[in-house]
């Protein structure tokens, strides 16, 4: 498992300062504490209501989205596509985050529009339902869906397509691939997996489970009755299947991988042991930040740039090496 030797750019004195000063106003916040039907709603509303506008965004930086509900043997799912000008050289499958109870595709057109143009490649985003209406199953499939769609789909054909999932869309994105294995074709299509500080145990791992009450922008000691709330038919040992909870996957003949967790971030072991059970399939670069929160690439931050521009570098490094190669 490759943890860098090299010093990266986050590992500087200025920016882990800067962090810290942002951690001092993470920590005046609530904690992402979700436990009824009613909040995730609230929220979602606010959500939509942020995003009025969100076209003059994209056309500010000469890209447009499209919406599209696409279908695969009568399951259908919206997906939110944004491509680049030129030349395609990719595809980029995302899946965003919010806990499995908020959020949508269109939250990410920040992040999507610059992969778009720091990379050449097109973004297809899944905008799966939510879990406040639709069990978590329910969720798995929808990015299953949009995966087997758009490895199949013709205006994408032959070119290198790269997973990306942040948080509960981690957890979606490695459950999508571990279920992708029905189909070795298709797996054999993906050329790697960008994950940000995913949720791989539904039962919680060591440090969710050792959470302090401290911690920043998640109610770490709570996440585990929140597990279960999510699964509520469910027990630990069920919970614990994959690709439930993904952890316990088989992930022989997965694609290279790139992976960061937070240090403050309750669910750092998630990644770190996924990480290690990863690397004996495939090549895995996993990086644990100094100082850093859960959902640190949205704080602005320069080592949150850092971040993004190693993502983006990592990204286009993939894209070029699977074009280069036969296919595996």
């Amino acid at each position: 498992m490759d943890k860098t030797a090299a010093p990266m750019p986050w590992t500087g004195e200025r920016q882990i300062a800067q962090m810290r000063r942002f951690n001092q106003k993470l920590a005046w916040l609530p904690r992402f504490r979700i436990r009824n039907r009613l909040t995730p709603r609230l929220i979602q509303a606010l959500l939509r209501g942020s995003q009025l506008g969100a076209a003059n965004k994209l056309r500010k930086q000469g890209l447009q989205a499209q919406t599209s509900v696409v279908t695969v043997q009568g399951a259908s799912v919206p997906v939110r596509i944004i491509r680049p000008n030129g030349p395609v050289k990719g595809v980029v499958l995302d899946i965003h985050g919010g806990g499995w109870v908020i959020g949508n595709a269109q939250m990410n057109d920040d992040l999507n529009a610059a992969i778009v143009n720091a990379c050449g490649v097109a973004v297809v985003s899944v905008d799966y339902r939510l879990a406040v209406d639709t069990p978590v199953e329910g969720l798995m499939d929808d990015c299953l869906c949009a995966a087997r769609w758009l490895l199949s789909a013709r205006e994408f054909a032959d070119l290198p397509v790269v997973v990306v999932g942040e948080s509960a869309g981690g957890h979606l994105a490695v459950a999508t691939m571990l279920r992708l294995r029905q189909w070795p074709d298709l797996l054999q299509r993906l050329s790697g997996a960008l994950l940000y500080y995913g949720v791989y145990d539904l039962t919680g791992t060591p440090s969710v489970r050792n959470a302090p009450a401290a911690t920043l922008l998640l109610d770490g000691p709570g996440m585990v009755e929140a597990f279960r709330l999510l699964t509520p038919d469910a027990d630990d040992e069920q919970r614990r299947q994959a690709p439930l909870s993904p952890l316990y996957g088989d992930f022989s003949d997965f694609p290279p991988a790139l992976m960061f967790a937070g240090e403050l971030d309750p669910l750092r072991d998630d990644t770190l042991e996924l990480a290690a059970r990863w690397q004996a399939s495939a090549p895995v670069e996993v990086h644990l930040l100094p100082a850093s929160a859960h959902g640190f690439i949205h704080f602005p931050t320069a080592m949150a740039d850092s971040v993004l521009a190693h993502s983006h570098t990592w990204i286009t490094q993939c894209i070029a090496s699977a074009s280069s190669e036969p296919a595996r």
